[in-house]
């Protein structure tokens, strides 16, 4: 069982990244893409607005295991949450994830090609620390003196 602390920090992590890059399986090979993240903690899920016409339904489709990773290179923040994902055509749900940011790939939430992913995490693993000339010399600092560098925290988070 993992800390309330950690879970929390799970999901404000999601929050405040906002776009992931989600991994699905095609066969034998692994793609990525750039996805707004509609995270929702109460539900303990994820969700997604899609076009039915992409390649990534197919493969959720196919093989519903999918890997998000967030990052924030420029704060030192990291995240990456496994879970299981479904193609949804729920249009009371698209309605209510529709958003500014949906009306430039789709002309309203009634759109027939517009679907809702969920993904429901299974695991987390995070990744926070000091970036830039902290994290350089805190590098240096553990080369120096052969011990390892301390430059943050990493957690693995049970979310089921």
């Amino acid at each position: 069982m993992s800390d309330s602390k950690d879970v929390d920090r799970v999901w404000k992590l999601m929050e405040k990244i906002g776009v992931c890059m989600m991994a699905s399986k095609d066969g034998d090979k692994i793609r990525s893409r750039p996805m707004g993240a509609r995270p929702n903690k109460a539900h303990n899920v994820i969700y997604f607005l899609t076009d039915v016409r992409g390649h990534k339904d197919e493969e959720i489709h196919g093989d519903h295991h999918v890997c998000l990773s967030f990052a924030e290179p420029a704060e030192g923040k990291f995240l990456t949450i496994s879970g299981e994902a479904r193609v949804l055509n729920d249009r009371e749900l698209i309605r209510e994830l529709w958003d500014t940011a949906a009306e430039a790939w789709w002309s309203g939430p009634n759109d027939p090609v517009v679907r809702a992913i969920r993904v429901t995490p299974h695991e987390a693993q995070f990744w926070e620390g000091p970036h830039g000339i902290v994290a350089t010399f805190g590098m240096a600092v553990a080369a120096a003196t052969s011990a390892p560098p301390l430059l943050g925290e990493h957690r693995k988070v049970d979310l089921d």
